[in-house]
């Protein structure tokens, strides 16, 4: 289950306790320099949900995960993952960014990539044993890049490369997956395979969120939902997306309405508008 945690029609969510939750967020402002992302953010998300984040550029999809991972600290409210505090779960959580912000020149193979989840666990001195070497190599079957465990990364498709960082969430043997437009740019047998994925590791218990501009296939793939424009617009189940209120409060004027139940979003910058910190790298080659 999944809700807002203040008032309202979907407040039963946030009976779960913070045991109970994999994320609890409470009256949360982030920002970059003096510029706040996302604000008044409260959120619960149980374990084992499969959750689907939307929302307009620059609404802070990305914001929220980075959040979640760590990798910002809150000027306000408080964050809990996994019972405690994110650099306390550290070694808990898969982060995988978009592939935008990967070098993807450097000199690394699938197979490192996907060592690199194991990491966290063997600390600073100790080599890979067996045992990781064993959930590599299964990581990699899974998502069926064993064939490639030595290709460099820049040599892959987009959509191998999607896999690859995938295979080194599930190599991390982690319990919470924060994945940033992890189908994006992906042909749709792919897709089907990598959302399969996630959702098999959903039922084995872990909690995967992830950001996607592509509400056709949320609707298809995900169980949950959160809304995203600055704050949190609306959050439960995914039927949300056919309620074109909660879409147009979302997205506002970057919304059409056709007919009774057609959407056309006009978003056609597929993920958010840097904010602050945030750069994009293709916007600065867009500019030359």
């Amino acid at each position: 289950m999944i809700a807002p945690s203040g008032g309202g029609a979907l407040a039963a969510g946030a009976a779960a306790t913070l045991t109970g939750s994999a994320v609890q967020l409470r009256d949360v402002t982030v920002g970059y320099d003096r510029r706040a992302a996302i604000e008044d953010v409260d959120l619960s998300i149980e374990r084992g949900s499969l959750v689907a984040i939307f929302g307009p550029n620059g609404g802070g999809k990305t914001t929220l995960l980075k959040l979640v991972a760590g990798l910002l600290e809150p000027w306000t409210g408080s964050v809990h993952v996994l019972g405690g505090a994110p650099a306390q779960a550290a070694r808990r959580i898969a982060y995988v960014p978009q592939a935008e912000v990967v070098d993807w020149s450097f000199p690394v193979s699938v197979w490192d990539v996907a060592m690199m989840g194991r990491y966290p666990r063997l600390g600073p001195l100790r080599q890979p044993g067996a045992s990781d070497r064993d959930a590599v190599r299964e990581a990699l079957e899974r998502v069926g890049m064993a064939g490639h465990a030595r290709t460099q990364i820049g040599r892959l498709s987009g959509g191998q490369r999607r896999r690859a960082f995938l295979a080194r969430a599930i190599a991390a043997d982690a319990e919470l997956y924060l994945l940033d437009e992890p189908v994006t740019g992906v042909d749709v047998p792919t897709q089907e395979d990598l959302m399969d994925l996630l959702a098999a590791e959903s039922r084995a218990g872990r909690t995967v969120l992830a950001t996607t501009h592509d509400l056709a296939a949320a609707s298809r793939h995900f169980e949950q939902v959160v809304g995203v424009n600055r704050r949190v617009i609306a959050a439960g189940p995914v039927s949300l997306l056919n309620d074109p209120d909660v879409l147009a409060r979302t997205y506002g004027g970057h919304l059409l309405v056709i007919g009774e139940r057609g959407v056309l979003l006009d978003d056609a910058h597929h993920h958010d508008t840097p904010s602050g910190g945030e750069r994009h790298f293709h916007d600065e080659d867009r500019a030359r």
